[in-house]
């Protein structure tokens, strides 16, 4: 039996990153790009390097480019750790695993550091991997939680929970982390919401460009705890532009997303003085033929709207100049179960 799970890329529409600040956000996972796991019982435990976690080179050169793609950590990291978050869970929560051993082997399709929330999508198609060999239940709250501490507390990574609650919903959801609904609930509120296809969303990513989220939450979380004005004042202006962004999707209302929308980097740029100029210049390229833009995480990639077919063949032109690519995101939506993300193979190995 092989046990197959996959997860998807998460796209952050408006409102980060005041997730990790108590705050409103809407996000999306989209069907373009996929992390995929695949688990069987063995008799020993054994882990599975991927192309990021090799360690022989054809050159030095070709070294220092595997590091500026992929960070010098690789991908075995994350399943070692969260394995053992899994592990820490059933025990905390009194749930016994049996003594199975298996192996595991992840691959995946996701660009990597551009703000796609790839390494928790590898996390999350683990987790769900090793729910399906165990036969543990978690629900969607918690799994996002779970994920969540993979990162933190294991890995040492300050990030917020929006990727890991779109990930573990398989839609776009509205997500409010207010402070008294999170410390009484231990999550926020989520809700599961509808984009429509004539939103006209795109997303814009860097092939050339590498860099992890956690410096820019570094920085922010350090001005967030000495109390900084600039940044209490931002994170209630990014809640308010969630509130004012789940309105015009309802209504349909693309101008009113197009304005929110750039006013969410806008003010990013005015409190995060660590924004590079290469992410700036993604952001003022796309906005210089029409169209909205702002990160979809913490760098390296955009979102937006565009008004028309025009405009969109005016984005890829304009950004493939510069190294960067555009898609059109096929957003996941319905609320699928994630049972329709994985498969079990009953074919011998």
């Amino acid at each position: 039996m092989i046990i197959k799970t996959r997860s998807f890329p998460r796209a952050a529409l408006i409102g980060n990153p005041s997730d990790g600040y108590f705050g409103k956000t809407i996000a999306f996972v989209f069907r373009n790009f996929q992390a995929n796991i695949q688990l069987y019982e063995t008799p020993e435990l054994d882990l599975l390097p991927s192309l990021r976690d090799h360690s022989r080179f054809d050159s030095v050169s070709h070294l220092v480019d595997d590091v500026s793609q992929y960070g010098y950590y690789g991908g075995i990291r994350l399943l070692k750790a969260t394995i053992k978050r899994f592990h820490d869970y059933c025990s905390d929560n009194g749930l016994n695993l049996d003594d199975r051993n298996f192996t595991i082997r992840y691959q995946t399709t996701i660009p990597n550091r551009l703000g796609l929330a790839g390494s928790s999508a590898i996390i999350t198609a683990c987790v769900r991997a090793l729910k399906l060999f165990y036969k543990v239940d978690i629900s969607h709250p918690i799994l996002a939680n779970l994920v969540l501490s993979v990162e933190r507390d294991e890995l040492g990574i300050d990030a917020g929970l929006q990727d890991r609650v779109a990930q573990a919903y398989n839609e776009p959801v509205l997500m409010n982390f207010d402070e008294k609904i999170m410390r009484t609930n231990g999550y926020g509120n989520y809700k599961p919401i509808t984009i429509p296809d004539d939103m006209n969303l795109y997303i814009a990513f860097r092939t050339d460009l590498s860099e992890g989220s956690e410096i820019l939450h570094a920085r922010l979380r350090e001005n967030y705890e000495k109390g900084d004005p600039k940044v209490l004042a931002a994170i209630d202006e990014w809640i308010e532009l969630t509130e004012n962004a789940a309105a015009a999707i309802e209504k349909g209302d693309r101008n009113a997303l197009e304005e929110l929308i750039n006013r969410n980097f806008d003010l990013r740029n005015e409190v995060c003085a660590s924004v590079s100029k290469k992410n700036k210049l993604m952001v003022e390229l796309a906005r210089s033929v029409g169209a909205s833009a702002k990160f979809t995480g913490s760098g390296g990639g955009v979102i937006g709207t565009y008004k028309d077919e025009a405009m969109f063949d005016d984005l890829v032109k304009t950004l493939g100049k510069h190294k960067i690519e555009t898609i059109k995101p096929m957003i996941v939506t319905g609320g699928r179960d994630e049972s329709y993300d994985v498969s079990i193979d009953e074919e011998e190995q």
